[in-house]
């Protein structure tokens, strides 16, 4: 069977990835930076050769929002120039990219969905470095497919949901911010759809017209992945009390009474009809997803 190698392998994306790749019609191979070092190019080289992959999912990145602030060189060696050199292994040997990527990139001053050609102006050195991955993958790899996601959270990992769980049980009352709009996504939903683009363009490159050498020239560029319904962060933790049945008083605060080392878009819904029209994927509700998760935990 092809090999599909993943970064990333115990991050959120990376376990809800795991869980599916026994379905597949692919030999997955998950690392995480003990066996694949991605800032190494020499390391890349080396696994590259050995796997002559057919896709890279990467998942690895520096997530860290305000530590990112402070710890610039690790934040652009990770999520910057190590994406570029996975990209230049991708080309090389003709491996198609799958490089995740965030709303961040935007600036939140936008009212309606941000599309995927909208302009890009990071407010924090997070997103600035995301944007910088996105521009070495495509430039070194002009076949990558960049997938934009936003307010990731899983059974897996560290994420607002959990947070929010274990608050909620220690305090009678919680403070969330109410003035930064987005739309939260389920990382096994996101799984689920690089998956079926996986499985999309692998069928390409099985039909008698492609070569598949070919593969890394497949659908390009940007797309936007996030579960469906644009809500604050308050919005998101009442649902999760709501659901969950817990006792505790949520109120919302302003930004302004939150104060944090790193800038946030104080809006970043994204238009996904791109990935659903160009590969067919299936949106759910955010409260649908958050409520299939919240079983799990």
């Amino acid at each position: 069977m092809p090999y599909i190698l993943v970064s990333g392998r115990d991050g959120q994306l990376g376990n809800e990835l795991k869980d599916l790749a026994p379905a597949q019609n692919f030999d997955f191979v998950f690392t995480d930076k003990d066996d694949m070092d991605i800032t190494d190019e020499n390391v890349l080289k080396e696994a590259f050769e050995k796997y002559k992959p057919a896709f890279f999912i990467n998942c690895a990145a520096y997530t860290a929002v305000d530590k990112a602030e402070t710890d610039q060189e690790i934040t652009y060696k990770i999520n910057a120039e190590a994406v570029g050199l996975i990209a230049k292994q991708c080309h090389e040997f003709n491996t198609k990219l799958i490089h995740i990527s965030t709303d961040y990139v935007f600036n939140g001053k936008a009212t309606q969905p941000y599309k995927t050609d909208d302009e890009t102006d990071p407010v924090n050195y997070y997103g600035y470095t995301k944007w910088l991955g996105e521009q070495l993958a495509l430039n070194n790899n002009p076949g990558t497919i960049v997938i934009r996601t936003s307010w990731v959270y899983s059974s897996y990992g560290n994420n607002f949901v959990k947070t929010m769980l274990r608050v909620m049980k220690e305090r009678k009352e919680i403070n969330v911010v109410s003035d930064q709009s987005g739309s939260p996504t389920y990382a096994k939903d996101l799984a689920e759809a690089i998956i079926d683009i996986v499985n999309s363009q692998w069928s390409i490159v099985n039909s008698k017209d492609v070569n598949p050498s070919h593969i890394s020239h497949l659908t390009s560029h940007v797309f936007h992945f996030s579960n469906e319904g644009i809500i604050s962060w308050y919005d998101f933790a009442v649902a999760i009390k709501e659901i969950k049945q817990l006792d505790c008083v949520v109120h919302p605060i302003p930004t302004t009474a939150y104060p944090t080392p790193a800038k946030r878009p104080a809006y970043s819904g994204m238009d996904k009809s791109k990935i659903v029209n160009d590969f067919n994927i299936q949106l759910k509700n955010w409260r649908t997803s958050l409520e299939d998760c919240l079983k799990l935990l």
